[in-house]
């Protein structure tokens, strides 16, 4: 998960993208320190780091050690924020999801070819190298949040779902204090130091995650666009939550974006430019132009500007036609809006 100090030692939990790392060279801790193994705090429901709890009717807690497949079928998570139940339905393999643990998933690594392999330069991995992507094949690479030294995409779907419903992360540090993180203030965008991914200090790990949950996320998918139907990360990946008004008006939208950037990346634009509009395909496109404002386009990927501007329209459309306190079931590559 995060590092207990410089190049000395990691956590690990289900261990499924730490250990692939370390496969390839890429991760050498000294040592591991195995967070699956500890004991929840039984004492205090309000500390566990597994399963998931409903502590006031418009807050969901979900224990960061919560395996993805539990959390995925959680009936809580299902009922009242659909889209992030979606996001851990649609990602990697059911062996993947039976051991990886949603505080890991938040903090997982970019996919880029050229960081996973040692014998290409990369400031991600070794700063100061190069990046081997720009000048090299990057269709897997990000259009957004980019910088000149990374163009390494965020690859995972839950954490676009969190930071479209401003959750909150429970940080616990090695001094045993704990600190509330804002989701959107983890990741950092590359910059001129891309090997600096979040904001934790060394020593500091997820506990819990705090998701507002209003009655109105009932209303809320996520779709996901790839190149094959199951084990394969996203092109572009939608979230997408709406509040609508009788009359169809938009009475807030929330859109957070995957697989195009360097960083879960939210649309506050898109969905100012949405609210007190009747929810029609036009505005609907509109929001999704829009969000592509200053996409740094390469021939490899360029293709991701058309594609996310179908996915979102898709998702706002898809969520729109849903009844309000109705679960939907999750969009997958082949199903239609």
């Amino acid at each position: 998960m995060t590092p207990t100090g410089a190049d000395q030692g990691q956590f690990i939990a289900g261990g499924t993208n730490l250990v692939d790392l370390m496969h390839l060279g890429v991760a050498t801790p000294a040592r591991l320190l195995d967070l699956d193994a500890a004991e929840d705090a039984a004492d205090d429901p309000a500390q566990a780091r597994r399963g998931i709890t409903r502590p006031r009717p418009d807050m969901l807690r979900l224990g960061a050690l919560t395996r993805m497949a539990d959390a995925a079928a959680d009936p809580l998570l299902r009922r009242h924020l659909p889209m992030l139940a979606q996001t851990l339905e649609l990602a990697a393999s059911p062996q993947i999801r039976n051991m990886a643990s949603l505080g890991g998933n938040i903090l997982q690594r970019t996919r880029c070819m050229y960081f996973r392999d040692t014998s290409w330069p990369c400031n991600k991995r070794a700063p100061g190298s190069g990046c081997a992507a720009i000048d090299g094949c990057s269709r897997q690479a990000a259009i957004l949040g980019t910088s000149r030294h990374c163009i390494a995409s965020y690859p995972g779907d839950f954490a676009q779902g969190l930071v479209a419903m401003d959750a909150v992360l429970d940080i616990l540090g090695a001094d045993g204090r704990r600190r509330p993180l804002p989701i959107a203030d983890l990741h950092l965008l590359p910059g001129d130091r891309p090997d600096v991914e979040t904001t934790l200090a060394p020593g500091e790990m997820i506990t819990a995650i705090e998701v507002p949950a209003p009655a109105w996320a009932a209303r809320s998918v996520f779709v996901k666009l790839r190149d094959r139907a199951s084990f394969a990360f996203a092109l572009v990946s939608v979230a997408c939550a709406l509040d609508l008004d009788a009359t169809g008006h938009v009475r807030e939208a929330r859109l957070a974006l995957g697989g195009v950037a360097a960083v879960p990346w939210r649309l506050p634009a898109s969905e100012a430019l949405l609210k007190g509009e009747v929810l029609t395909e036009d505005a609907a496109n509109a929001a999704a132009v829009d969000a592509f404002t200053g996409a740094a386009l390469r021939p490899d990927n360029a293709f991701k500007r058309d594609l996310g501007i179908a996915a979102i329209t898709r998702a706002l459309l898809a969520a729109r036609d849903l009844p309000p306190a109705i679960t939907p079931p999750a969009t997958s590559d082949e199903a239609q809006p």
